[in-house]
């Protein structure tokens, strides 16, 4: 799949191009007209006309019965993408990021073509238009890419369209060279060139660029060849690129996207349990005394001097008391348990109130009024699943599974059991299931939440997912909803296809580099259009054989990969403590503060480097507009297995600052040996182009990381010593 990117930079609606023709009215995104049938085709058939008729195997194959269909456009435009299920879905864009628009255009004959992408503000009018580049030559497959510039609905289409000067040009180079019909083409090519020049829109120099090759065209005292040149130059051309002739204007139908804030592309995310923050024990009792909203509050300024964006707390809820889980997942719990959080609901309340524990909504609100002073956001766990002992389940019985024997149902996942946890039945009263969690969620956003990561939704419903998705876009466009959902491929894309802002993925056991490489391809040219991805090398349920035995070289690696590999990445508390040691045959953390308060000692995170490693890529991610896009990622061959580079580019015309930006990232994979070799740059794809000796130096690189800068050519070498440095993370400037 080709990622390049355009030459002509977007342009706004004041400069649509010359011959532009208005688009075929449509009556919705995506769909088909249906012409109108005929009056004396819809006449009723004659008994006589219903008598079967024997065909004649001599004759011509019977014509096909009048049906619906989309008349094809003069200039056929098709395969046009992103298009999500026939355009009935939105693809997925950001506010800033430039997506691509790929479509294949041809026509019949010689005559060339040419195609336009335009981009459709939400009102219904035409935002801007890039002039889209044949990118697979011989295949007739065009590319531009596009950038909106505001949230909300918007769309694109695709025009085609035939251009008489690239005709008009190709067909006379060769007729002059062979001195056939010279006059004749001088005589087409003044008047193709002619017309352009009456265009409107055309400044001054633009338009006498235009008559000054027409004059030359038509002075039959210079050579044919002088002719020639002076109707093809550059300037003639440039002008044409900027304000092209069209004719057979073709558009395709306008296909949804819908446009979120940039958030919803590109954060680092903290997670912390608020109870384990301020959690303390009393050694002479054995008493544990819980952390609160309050004292989680005082660990912000922490958290924000590493520089995360959004602060994301696990479920605050009321706790159910029958099948409380104790330490390690075990039954039978003690007084001193406090259960896990995910068991949600007690006679003090359910998702609609908080833990007495944590404190009130007023400390909520401090907390929250905290976190945005800081300039953090705050996002909140939801699951939506209860605890025996939560007021749905005495006031809504129907609205879960009851069994044979009349018990209800709680969560399994074999041979995991969760009998803690009643899940949510969704095809019992849908309605008054949908509008309790609408109710719920409406709720915390009024106290200030903009993000939900929502617990396993791929364990309800799609429907209902969308219903709600849909209204809290119309309502709340802001709120963004993270998909915890590590599951099928096919489930998690079209949980993001529906309306889920982002996803956990599979980067958490992605370890190999050809792993990681196909994967990040696989994200920003494969599923950009429907999954964000967001990349944690840890959660409180998922700690990795990888990182078990890696220890502090294996924390570093992932950090590094995942904060530059994704727009947006996470972090959960605890990580920069290096906790990595595992609950014998499980892959999570032992004394996991799922069951447990946890008591931290953070003034030691400096002990290991993981806290500085940390603030230094969340620096880095700020810098650099490379790292806050996904789909401009390209993966360099190595010598080494155990070395993986890949790049982020950002062009000019796509960058908030005006400039290219370019990072490449060297990553050493082994958390236990030096590893070293050869890595081979695509220059072109850094947005560098290679110039004189060869293998002389074409970029000077500095790693962000050390404050070292190299100058290298097209294969560098590179040794990376894991107990000294991991990983070079390094901007570009082209020599």
């Amino acid at each position: 799949m080709h990622t390049s990117k355009p030459q002509q930079p977007a342009r706004r609606r004041s400069d649509r191009p010359a011959g532009s023709q208005p688009a075929v009215p449509e009556a919705s995104a995506g769909a088909s007209e249906t012409p109108p049938v005929p009056a004396a085709e819809q006449a009723p058939a004659s008994p006589a006309e219903q008598a079967p008729v024997v065909p004649d195997p001599l004759a011509a194959a019977p014509a096909p019965l009048p049906a619906p269909y989309a008349p094809v456009g003069r200039i056929p435009v098709v395969e046009v993408s992103p298009v999500l299920e026939d355009g009935r879905w939105p693809a997925k864009a950001t506010v800033g990021e430039a997506f691509p628009v790929r479509a294949t255009v041809f026509r019949e004959g010689h005559d060339a073509v040419a195609a336009t992408a335009v981009l459709v503000a939400p009102d219904g009018t035409d935002h801007s238009w890039v002039a889209m580049r044949d990118v697979a030559p011989g295949l007739d497959r065009y590319e531009a890419w596009l950038v909106p510039d505001a949230p909300g609905d918007w769309g694109f289409r695709v025009e085609g369209w035939s251009d008489p000067y690239a005709t008009w040009a190709h067909d006379a180079t060769i007729k002059v060279d062979a001195g056939v019909d010279v006059g004749l083409m001088m005589t087409e090519g003044a008047l193709v060139l002619g017309r352009a020049a009456e265009a409107p829109g055309l400044d001054d120099g633009a338009r006498a660029v235009l008559t000054d090759a027409v004059a030359a065209l038509r002075d039959a005292r210079r050579p044919p060849q002088a002719r020639m040149a002076a109707a093809t130059s550059p300037d003639v051309r440039a002008v044409l690129a900027a304000h092209p002739l069209r004719e057979m204007v073709s558009p395709s139908a306008t296909y949804p996207v819908v446009v979120h804030r940039e958030r919803a592309l590109y954060g680092s995310w903290y997670e912390m349990f608020p109870r384990s923050v301020g959690a303390h024990l009393d050694k002479e009792t054995g008493t544990w005394t819980s952390g609160t909203l309050r004292t989680a509050a005082e660990d912000l300024p922490r958290i924000a001097g590493m520089g995360f964006d959004v602060v994301y707390l696990t479920p605050v809820h009321p706790i159910g008391l029958t099948n409380r889980k104790g330490r390690n997942n075990t039954l039978g719990a003690t007084e001193q348990d406090p259960g896990s959080p995910y068991g949600i609901g007690s006679w003090e309340g359910g998702h609609d109130a908080i833990h007495p524990d944590l404190g009130t909504f007023e400390d909520f609100d401090a907390f929250v009024g905290r976190a945005r002073e800081l300039g953090m956001e705050v996002a909140l766990d939801i699951a939506l699943q209860a605890s025996p002992d939560h007021p749905w389940v005495s006031e809504h019985p129907e609205w879960f599974t009851t069994r044979a024997d009349g018990s209800i149902a709680y969560a399994e996942n074999p041979p995991k059991k969760y009998q803690d946890i009643y899940p949510l039945n969704f095809d019992n009263d849908p309605e008054g299931i949908y509008v309790a969690i609408r109710d719920m969620l409406d709720l915390w956003v009024a106290h200030g939440v903009t993000a939900f990561r929502v617990d396993n939704p791929h364990t309800k419903p799609l429907s209902f997912w969308q219903r709600l998705l849909a209204e809290f876009h119309e309502r709340h466009p802001e709120v963004i909803f993270l998909a915890e959902a590590f599951t099928r491929p096919a489930m998690m894309r079209t949980l993001g296809a529906i309306g889920f802002h982002q996803s956990y993925t599979y980067f958490t056991w992605r370890t190999r580099k050809d792993e990681i490489g196909d994967y990040l391809l696989e994200l920003a040219r494969e599923t950009d259009s429907r999954v964000r991805p967001s990349f944690w090398p840890t959660t409180h349920d998922i700690l990795t054989p990888y990182m078990q035995q890696g220890g502090v070289t294996a924390f570093a690696i992932r950090a590094v990969l995942a904060a530059t590999g994704s727009p947006t990445w996470g972090i959960y508390s605890g990580y920069e403590l290096v906790e990595h040691v595992a609950r014998p045959g499980a892959e999570e953390q032992i004394d996991n503060e799922k069951y447990e308060l946890k008591e931290r000692d953070f003034a030691r995170a400096g002990d290991h480097g993981i806290a500085t490693l940390l603030t230094a890529l969340n620096r880095l991610r700020r810098a650099h507009p490379a790292l806050q896009r996904l789909r401009n990622v390209t993966v360099h061959p190595t010598s080494d297995d155990g070395i993986l580079c890949f790049s982020k580019h950002v062009p000019a015309d796509q960058s908030p600052t005006g400039t290219a930006d370019t990072v490449v990232v060297v990553v050493n994979l082994d958390p236990f040996l030096t590893r070293e070799g050869v890595v081979h740059l695509d220059l072109a794809a850094l947005g560098v182009t290679p110039g004189g000796e060869p293998g002389a130096p074409a970029i000077a690189v500095s790693d962000e990381l050390s404050g070292q800068t190299y100058y290298w050519g097209p294969d560098p070498f590179v040794r990376l010593d894991p107990h000294a440095q991991v990983a070079h993370v390094l901007s570009v400037r082209p020599l």
